[in-house]
Formats: structure tokens, sequence, C-alpha cells
């Protein structure tokens, strides 16, 4: 069984405030007699399910270009947090062990991809550690933001850097239960950029 975890991009899909919301525009169409259909996306790279490069928060630090493709292709553990709107996610919040290196957070504070929400949960920065210190390299959230949306020191994103975790945002895990999948969510190989859009999705394991 395949869980697509990734939010439907369109116009309708909200932004954080201030950045690029997604667009097309429709230079061929073959609805008006074009002998082909053919659009321009525009868009912030950060947007829907997204991969963030090092180099969106640590200056000189790798773009997405250079992240190593393992840390987005393999077994990971979505968990479910009961999570307050606001707070940041703390290590005595987690139930149970670690069992893969890569695992997703499904915090329930940011149900609707379409509602831009202030009050999603974050993850404190000893969390991060505390994940990395169990064999983490990758964290994902269901927010669009692994710190809180008024934060601009962004200590959780600092700590990621500092104990080399990559990170997910944006994804969608309100119908997934938590267990053990395959995690596929590549990046597109954006020369430079800080970030990408991904196409995040979880296979039960066992599937062919």
């Amino acid at each position: 069984m395949i869980y697509d975890i990734s939010p439907p991009v369109s116009s309708r899909l909200p932004v954080w405030p201030g950045d690029t919301p997604p667009s097309r525009d429709l230079l061929l169409d073959i609805a008006r007699g074009d002998h082909l259909t053919l659009s321009t996306l525009r868009t912030t790279v950060h947007v829907g399910a997204h991969a963030d490069a090092p180099s969106h928060y640590g200056d000189g630090a790798p773009a997405i270009d250079a992240q190593p493709l393992d840390l987005y292709v393999g077994r990971c553990q979505v968990i479910h947090v009961d999570a307050a709107k606001g707070s940041r996610i703390a290590p005595g919040e987690i139930d149970g062990s670690i069992e893969e290196p890569r695992v997703l957070l499904a915090t329930g504070t940011y149900p609707d991809p379409l509602v831009f929400d202030e009050e999603f949960a974050a993850l404190e920065p000893g969390l991060i550690g505390w994940l990395a210190d169990r064999g983490v390299r990758l964290v994902g959230v269901d927010t669009p933001s692994v710190d809180t949306f008024h934060s601009k020191r962004l200590p959780a994103h600092h700590e990621c850097l500092s104990r080399d975790v990559a990170i997910l945002e944006g994804l969608v895990l309100t119908s997934v239960p938590s267990g053990t999948y395959e995690l596929i969510a590549l990046p597109l190989r954006l020369v430079g950029f800080d970030a990408s859009p991904v196409r995040a999705v979880l296979r039960t394991l066992g599937d062919e």
C-alpha cells in the first residue's frame, strides 16, 4: 500500500507569508487550438511537501543538489504526537523507542494544508539531538516548519545543521497510522537552491 503524504500543489495551496505562491502560466493549450499544452510553473522551492537544504539556514552549507539521496529513501518511522498548538515538542512527548533512521512526526496541529495556521507545533532543539543520538538522519513534520512561526533564531533548524539531520516539512500524515514504512521523498536536483519540492510517499513494508 502507498500513502501519498504530499499536499496537492495549486494556486489554492498557501505558502509561508511573503513567499511566492504557486501559479501556472499557460503558454500553449490544446483546448484553444495549439498543437500541444505547455506550462510555466512559478513558486517558492519551499512549496508543499519539501526538503530543506542546509544552505537554507546555514551560511556556506550545502545546497539541495549536494544532499545525499539516500537520506530521502529508505525505512522510516511515523510517530503520532499529542502536541499542543504553538508548542515545541520535547523528547519526553515521544512514545516508544526510535527504531529507524528517518522519523516523521504527525503533530496534528496543521490539519488542513489549504489553510495557513500560524499556531502549528514545532520541535525543541533538544529533540533533534535526542533523535540524532539514536541514529536518526532525517526528521519530517506535518507542519510548515520545524521551528515556530514567529521564530527568527531557528534553533531547531540550526540543531539539525549541527547534528547533520535532514529536514522534510509540509507533509500530510493525518491518515497514516504510526509504524514503520519505506519513505520515498526525492528532492529535485536544483543546483544551488535552498530547498526542493518533493512527492513524498510512504510504502508499507513488504510491498513489491
